[in-house]
């Protein structure tokens, strides 16, 4: 087990448990794009940006995290790998969330790994409604179980192996190596503990909600302690902005999304469509919280984290915070890091919030 870690195991890599992870990039497949990011160590702890490169994706070729068009998947990832420029060949791939089936459980403490596999296995059967010959299971122990000290808590990951299978076909048809599978959610956690730093205590004892707000879907993810205590999706992304600029000024899709990045709309645009977009965006997190505050104990959120494509937007953390009167910071997780000379600070400070998953896999190079 990948201690403090979490990956799902699959035969297609072999050695993926040694001590020290290859080198790697992490690739993070979107619904609208293929993100690729490169980290090398600085030294002494700190790390540097080498290398960076997105690569938008043909419409409908990813739907709700499942590969509808492995063909161009892996053109895209091709193309995006060259961009790079890089000669690394291993890459750390994630899973949907969707895709995954996870379940914390306790397990007595002191048991050899091989006992904990055998309890792992014997529980996931009643959670999980595969046949353990069709999925990859994984575990992690968190730690001490927080209200019984003869126990550990532990969290069992499952998924299919056709969902992890077409992901490595993608490397593998790009001519690269799937070389670590995570998970979204948990890669991004990851790059958060890059970001944590910034608020007081690094956010000890404070409820921290990362609010990913993609192409289709609003992922929420309330933190304490770096553990995730609240999990939440809905229906809500960029696609819908995409849309209401298409409409209100006659563009094709591909115009409308160019024209969302690089400027040049019509001065009415702010006003009329980008304005309600992010009243629309304020008010989904407004709820979305709301959620969290009647199905479990907590009344409060001390933080708000704002990353995907959305979170480029400029203003909408200001936004934010005014609909639901909680801070909001735009996640950049390579605040503390070097760049290389082939980066452009201004232009990665602007593609940071998408770079989240991307980030937290490219950080997999330094497991021990």
């Amino acid at each position: 087990m990948l201690k403090g870690k979490f990956s799902l195991n699959f035969d297609a890599i072999e050695g993926l448990f040694k001590a020290k992870m290859p080198p790697l990039i992490g690739s993070d497949i979107s619904s609208s794009a293929i993100k690729m990011v490169e980290i090398e160590s600085a030294g002494k702890g700190m790390y540097r940006v080498e290398r960076y490169a997105i690569e938008p994706l043909p419409k409908d070729s990813v739907v709700e995290g499942n590969i509808n068009n492995l063909d161009a998947v892996s053109d895209a990832v091709k193309r995006c790998h060259k961009r790079l420029g890089s000669n690394i060949k291993n890459l750390a791939m994630a899973l949907p969330n969707a895709a995954v089936i996870s379940k914390k459980i306790l397990v007595p403490a002191g048991q050899t790994e091989e006992d904990l596999e055998l309890q792992v296995e014997t529980e996931a059967n009643q959670y999980i409604p595969f046949a353990l010959d069709e999925v990859n299971l994984d575990f992690q122990v968190l730690g001490a179980a927080p209200n019984s000290p003869e126990d550990v808590e532990v969290l069992i990951a499952a998924s299919r192996k056709d969902k992890i299978i077409d992901r490595v076909a993608v490397a593998e048809a790009a001519g690269l190596k799937a070389a670590v599978m995570d998970v979204d959610v948990f890669a991004a956690q990851t790059a958060f503990e890059l970001i944590e730093s910034q608020f007081t205590d690094k956010g000890k004892d404070q409820n921290i909600a990362i609010v990913d707000v993609g192409a289709s879907i609003m992922a929420v993810n309330v933190l304490r302690n770096d553990q995730s205590i609240y999990m939440r999706e809905q229906p809500f992304g960029g696609n819908q902005l995409t849309q209401e600029i298409q409409n209100r000024f006659g563009l094709s899709p591909e115009e409308a999304e160019a024209a969302k990045r690089a400027g040049g709309l019509p001065e009415n645009y702010e006003t009329d469509v980008l304005q309600p977009f992010m009243d629309m965006l304020g008010l989904e997190v407004a709820r979305a919280l709301q959620f969290f505050f009647t199905s479990t104990q907590h009344t409060q959120i001390h933080h708000i984290v704002l990353s995907g494509g959305c979170a480029a937007i400029p203003g909408v953390d200001e936004a934010v915070a005014k609909r639901v009167q909680v801070n909001a910071i735009v996640a950049n997780p390579f605040i503390n890091m070097a760049l290389s000379t082939k980066i452009k600070a201004r232009s990665l400070t602007q593609d940071a919030p998408s770079l989240m998953v991307a980030c937290g896999l490219a950080m997999r190079r330094f497991d021990t």
